[in-house]
Protein backbone atom coordinates (compact mmCIF):
# COMPACT_ATOMS: atom_id res chain seq x y z
CA UNK A 1 0.00 0.00 0.00
CA UNK A 2 2.54 2.61 0.99
CA UNK A 3 4.78 1.69 -2.44
CA UNK A 4 0.81 2.19 -4.18
CA UNK A 5 0.65 5.53 -2.55
CA UNK A 6 4.31 6.57 -3.02
CA UNK A 7 4.18 5.94 -7.04
CA UNK A 8 0.46 8.08 -6.83
CA UNK A 9 2.78 10.97 -5.40
CA UNK A 10 5.43 10.85 -7.59
CA UNK A 11 2.92 10.77 -10.80
CA UNK A 12 1.04 13.49 -9.29
CA UNK A 13 4.25 15.64 -9.00
CA UNK A 14 5.11 14.69 -12.77
CA UNK A 15 2.14 15.78 -14.04
CA UNK A 16 1.63 18.83 -11.63
CA UNK A 17 5.39 20.23 -12.58
CA UNK A 18 4.59 19.94 -16.30
CA UNK A 19 0.80 20.98 -16.51
CA UNK A 20 -0.58 24.07 -17.74
CA UNK A 21 -3.55 25.45 -16.49
CA UNK A 22 -6.79 26.28 -18.81
CA UNK A 23 -9.38 28.94 -17.33
CA UNK A 24 -12.13 30.50 -18.94
CA UNK A 25 -10.62 29.22 -22.42
CA UNK A 26 -7.26 30.88 -21.69
CA UNK A 27 -4.08 28.50 -21.59
CA UNK A 28 -2.21 29.95 -18.80
CA UNK A 29 1.12 29.20 -20.07
CA UNK A 30 3.79 27.31 -16.77
CA UNK A 31 6.82 29.42 -17.34
CA UNK A 32 7.63 32.64 -18.61
CA UNK A 33 10.82 34.48 -19.55
CA UNK A 34 11.37 38.36 -18.67
CA UNK A 35 14.27 40.25 -19.67
CA UNK A 36 16.12 36.91 -19.87
CA UNK A 37 14.82 35.65 -16.31
CA UNK A 38 13.25 32.73 -16.27
CA UNK A 39 9.45 32.59 -14.11
CA UNK A 40 7.51 29.86 -13.19
CA UNK A 41 3.76 29.75 -13.17
CA UNK A 42 3.05 30.47 -8.93
CA UNK A 43 -0.50 30.46 -9.82
CA UNK A 44 -3.89 31.75 -11.59
CA UNK A 45 -7.35 32.66 -11.31
CA UNK A 46 -10.39 34.44 -12.40
CA UNK A 47 -11.10 37.92 -12.06
CA UNK A 48 -14.77 38.21 -11.53
CA UNK A 49 -17.00 41.60 -10.68
CA UNK A 50 -20.17 41.01 -9.42
CA UNK A 51 -21.80 37.94 -11.82
CA UNK A 52 -19.11 38.90 -14.45
CA UNK A 53 -15.93 37.26 -15.41
CA UNK A 54 -13.46 39.91 -16.72
CA UNK A 55 -9.58 38.40 -16.78
CA UNK A 56 -7.39 35.20 -16.28
CA UNK A 57 -4.54 36.45 -14.31
CA UNK A 58 -1.45 34.60 -13.50
CA UNK A 59 1.26 35.14 -11.09
CA UNK A 60 4.79 33.98 -12.23
CA UNK A 61 7.66 33.80 -9.68
CA UNK A 62 11.16 32.94 -9.15
CA UNK A 63 10.32 30.86 -6.07
CA UNK A 64 6.59 29.41 -5.65
CA UNK A 65 4.94 31.52 -2.57
CA UNK A 66 1.95 31.53 -1.01
CA UNK A 67 2.39 34.85 0.63
CA UNK A 68 1.91 37.59 -0.77
CA UNK A 69 3.09 40.39 1.71
CA UNK A 70 6.46 38.82 1.69
CA UNK A 71 6.23 38.46 -2.23
CA UNK A 72 5.61 42.18 -2.19
CA UNK A 73 8.65 43.28 0.47
CA UNK A 74 10.84 41.28 -1.75
CA UNK A 75 12.91 42.71 -4.59
CA UNK A 76 12.63 39.72 -6.88
CA UNK A 77 11.78 39.17 -10.46
CA UNK A 78 7.70 38.80 -10.46
CA UNK A 79 5.39 39.21 -13.47
CA UNK A 80 1.19 39.26 -13.75
CA UNK A 81 -0.31 38.72 -16.76
CA UNK A 82 -3.86 39.38 -17.41
CA UNK A 83 -6.21 38.07 -19.87
CA UNK A 84 -9.16 39.55 -21.18
CA UNK A 85 -11.98 37.61 -21.34
CA UNK A 86 -14.70 39.83 -21.57
CA UNK A 87 -15.83 43.07 -23.61
CA UNK A 88 -16.70 44.54 -20.33
CA UNK A 89 -13.35 45.27 -19.37
CA UNK A 90 -12.66 48.51 -21.81
CA UNK A 91 -9.87 51.11 -21.44
CA UNK A 92 -12.09 53.74 -18.99
CA UNK A 93 -12.72 50.89 -16.57
CA UNK A 94 -8.99 49.25 -16.61
CA UNK A 95 -8.15 52.75 -15.78
CA UNK A 96 -10.65 53.31 -12.99
CA UNK A 97 -9.44 49.91 -11.43
CA UNK A 98 -5.67 50.83 -11.53
CA UNK A 99 -6.64 54.39 -9.88
CA UNK A 100 -9.01 52.17 -7.64
CA UNK A 101 -6.51 49.50 -6.92
CA UNK A 102 -3.88 51.92 -5.76
CA UNK A 103 -6.20 53.80 -3.10
CA UNK A 104 -6.78 50.41 -1.75
CA UNK A 105 -2.72 48.98 -2.09
CA UNK A 106 -1.00 51.96 -0.58
CA UNK A 107 -1.74 54.59 2.23
CA UNK A 108 -2.85 58.13 0.83
CA UNK A 109 0.88 59.49 1.63
CA UNK A 110 2.42 56.97 -0.47
CA UNK A 111 -0.37 57.58 -3.18
CA UNK A 112 0.96 60.88 -3.34
CA UNK A 113 4.39 60.46 -3.63
CA UNK A 114 3.54 57.67 -6.06
CA UNK A 115 1.17 59.70 -7.84
CA UNK A 116 3.72 60.54 -10.91
CA UNK A 117 4.13 57.29 -11.75
CA UNK A 118 0.69 56.26 -10.99
CA UNK A 119 -0.06 58.67 -14.21
CA UNK A 120 2.52 57.32 -16.34
CA UNK A 121 1.71 54.26 -15.91
CA UNK A 122 -2.04 54.35 -16.55
CA UNK A 123 -0.94 56.72 -19.66
CA UNK A 124 0.22 53.08 -21.14
CA UNK A 125 -3.34 52.38 -21.01
CA UNK A 126 -4.19 55.32 -24.23
CA UNK A 127 -5.12 52.18 -26.57
CA UNK A 128 -8.88 50.81 -26.60
CA UNK A 129 -8.92 47.24 -24.83
CA UNK A 130 -10.69 44.52 -26.11
CA UNK A 131 -11.77 41.04 -25.32
CA UNK A 132 -8.79 38.87 -26.48
CA UNK A 133 -5.71 41.40 -25.06
CA UNK A 134 -3.11 39.99 -22.93
CA UNK A 135 -1.29 42.22 -20.51
CA UNK A 136 2.02 41.31 -18.92
CA UNK A 137 3.41 43.60 -16.19
CA UNK A 138 6.89 42.50 -14.79
CA UNK A 139 8.85 43.96 -12.27
CA UNK A 140 12.75 42.97 -12.73
CA UNK A 141 15.30 44.56 -9.95
CA UNK A 142 17.32 47.89 -11.31
CA UNK A 143 15.05 48.15 -14.07
CA UNK A 144 11.47 48.42 -12.61
CA UNK A 145 8.32 47.16 -14.00
CA UNK A 146 7.62 46.94 -17.77
CA UNK A 147 4.15 46.86 -18.82
CA UNK A 148 3.11 44.90 -22.21
CA UNK A 149 -0.07 44.54 -24.57
CA UNK A 150 -0.09 41.89 -26.79
CA UNK A 151 3.87 41.32 -26.26
CA UNK A 152 4.42 45.26 -27.38
CA UNK A 153 6.08 46.97 -24.41
CA UNK A 154 4.41 49.86 -23.37
CA UNK A 155 6.80 51.36 -20.84
CA UNK A 156 8.71 51.34 -18.11
CA UNK A 157 8.82 52.67 -14.32
CA UNK A 158 11.85 52.78 -12.34
CA UNK A 159 11.10 52.26 -8.59
CA UNK A 160 10.73 49.02 -6.77
CA UNK A 161 8.08 51.48 -4.53
CA UNK A 162 5.75 51.32 -7.73
CA UNK A 163 5.93 47.71 -8.53
CA UNK A 164 4.98 47.17 -5.07
CA UNK A 165 1.99 49.57 -4.90
CA UNK A 166 1.21 48.11 -8.50
CA UNK A 167 1.23 44.11 -7.67
CA UNK A 168 -0.37 44.67 -4.57
CA UNK A 169 -3.08 45.56 -6.26
CA UNK A 170 -3.84 41.80 -6.66
CA UNK A 171 -1.53 40.05 -4.14
CA UNK A 172 -2.13 42.98 -1.12
CA UNK A 173 -4.27 43.05 2.13
CA UNK A 174 -7.12 44.88 0.12
CA UNK A 175 -7.13 43.06 -3.34
CA UNK A 176 -9.09 43.39 -6.27
CA UNK A 177 -10.45 40.27 -6.00
CA UNK A 178 -9.71 37.75 -3.28
CA UNK A 179 -10.22 34.69 -4.87
CA UNK A 180 -8.50 35.82 -7.40
CA UNK A 181 -5.53 36.60 -5.09
CA UNK A 182 -6.07 32.75 -3.50
CA UNK A 183 -5.39 31.56 -7.04
CA UNK A 184 -2.37 33.61 -7.88
CA UNK A 185 -0.45 32.58 -4.14
CA UNK A 186 -2.00 28.65 -4.59
CA UNK A 187 -3.61 28.81 -1.61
Amino acid sequence: MKKLLLIAVAALGTYTASAQMTIEGVTVEKSLKVDGKDLTLNGAGLREKFVFDLYVGGLYTTTKTSNGTALLSSDQPMAITLDIVSKLVTQDKMIDAITEGFEDSVSSAERKKLQPKIDKFIGFFNEEIVKGNEFQIAYIPGKGTMAHKNGKLLGTIEGKDFAKGLFGIWLGNKPADKDLKKGMLGS
